[in-house]
């Protein structure tokens, strides 16, 4: 008996400022384009139930889990990853202040949260640690214990103001 032969479907995204066409299965995640696809590696797969943040993206600047999401749910979005957060060597400040504040242990977690915090500290410049911890509840993190990634997410979030209130040219 002869397999049924999957139809492919043409879906375009624009990841982290550039923009890909892949055929997928209808029933191809977003985080298997990403990984295998697109070869962006630094969105990790945990749970595949959507439930530990660890596959974090940013779809159209809101988080998504790339784990539960069909690629073809996300045709024309515009996506961010982890790997896009870097301007080159240069850390973005939100890497930069996970680093240096220590918000990562074993690291698995880190690119999810860091997306997550990106879009919390994007939603609400003037974010509180009371406000981070809510917003990164929904990620998880067997490591840290929180309190250096609150820390981190809030020193970023006064480095991110001070660059976006800095006059063009400027750098904070």
């Amino acid at each position: 008996m002869e397999r049924p032969r999957t139809t492919l479907t043409e879906v375009t995204l624009t990841v982290n400022g550039r923009t890909s066409t892949v055929s997928v299965e209808p029933r191809k995640l977003l985080v298997d384009v990403l990984r295998e696809d697109l070869g962006l590696t630094g969105t990790h797969i945990g749970c595949e139930h959507g439930v530990c943040g660890t596959c974090t993206v940013l779809r159209d600047g809101a988080s998504i889990r790339s784990c539960t999401t069909f690629a073809v749910q996300v045709d024309g979005a515009e996506i961010r990853t982890v790997e896009g957060l870097a301007n080159g060597a240069e850390l973005h400040p939100m890497q930069d202040e996970f680093w240096d504040k220590q918000g990562l242990q074993c690291g698995y977690c880190t690119p999810g949260m860091l997306m997550r915090a990106c879009e919390i500290v994007e939603q609400n410049p003037d974010v509180t640690p009371a406000q981070v911890r809510e917003g990164i509840a929904s990620n998880l993190c067997r490591c840290t214990g929180y309190q250096f990634i609150t820390e981190a997410v809030c020193a970023a979030a006064v480095r991110m103001k001070a660059s976006s209130d800095a006059p063009t040219g400027a750098k904070a």
